[in-house]
């Protein structure tokens, strides 16, 4: 493989990356990205996690263990990627978003604090060095009363206890590093657009993504 401009190495694969808040629907979009391209797709560890009951019920006790485990297990998905002989993937949310919005705002609100955040961008800085970025980045954007009402409809029971103003914290570190990320992206506003139920608004979101993608593989 050869080195890029700025020291990373380039994918031997084509992949897209979705990204998103809590109860956006990166899954969901995930899924059928990769039955519309017939690429492999690669969900975020959720139900096998064994910290995010124990993170919600306690999130400074837990905060530093379950950001570990995310990006081991997101460095983990990378490497077998890479390893698997599959060209083209769709991610379900990026290890970039661990470190930037999700550790980012737990030691911000003290309850992951300064020596194991320290510790864990140092990590992490060291990890995503040995990684190429996503072809292309969607960010999947809504407001809170979207996520909210998403959230409560799929029902999970460890996202009983979320915060509003958690949702919000985590928003708006959302468009901050949105805003700064220098790789290809496409942001889709998803307040009045339902893919997961309305064919037709799906077909529009594929036809954005459909021209983003021609551009850039």
């Amino acid at each position: 493989m050869s080195e890029t401009s700025v020291g990373k190495k380039e994918s031997p694969i084509q992949y897209l990356a979705i990204s998103g808040n809590i109860g956006v629907g990166k899954s969901s979009l995930t899924d059928r990205l990769a039955a519309h391209y017939d690429w492999e797709p690669c969900f975020e560890s959720v139900e096998n996690n064994p910290y995010l009951s124990d993170f919600y019920s306690d999130m400074r006790g837990w905060s530093f263990h379950l950001q570990i485990f995310f990006l081991t297990s997101r460095f983990r998905a990378h490497k077998q990627m890479l390893e698997s002989g599959i060209r083209t993937v769709v991610q379900d949310r990026t290890i970039y978003e661990d470190a930037e919005i999700f550790a980012r705002n737990l030691n911000r609100m003290g309850l992951m604090n300064d020596r194991d955040y320290k510790n864990y961008r140092t990590l992490y800085e060291e990890v995503i060095d040995l990684l190429a970025p996503p072809g292309l980045l969607v960010y999947l954007r809504a407001r809170v009363p979207t996520l909210v009402r998403q959230i409560q409809k799929r029902g999970r029971p460890y996202e009983r206890s979320l915060r509003i103003d958690y949702l919000e914290r985590l928003n708006e570190l959302y468009e901050e590093w949105i805003e700064s990320y220098p790789h290809p992206k496409l942001i889709i506003d998803t307040d009045d657009t339902d893919f997961v139920s309305s064919e037709d608004d799906l077909g529009i979101v594929l036809d954005r993504i459909d021209h983003r993608i021609q551009d850039l593989f």
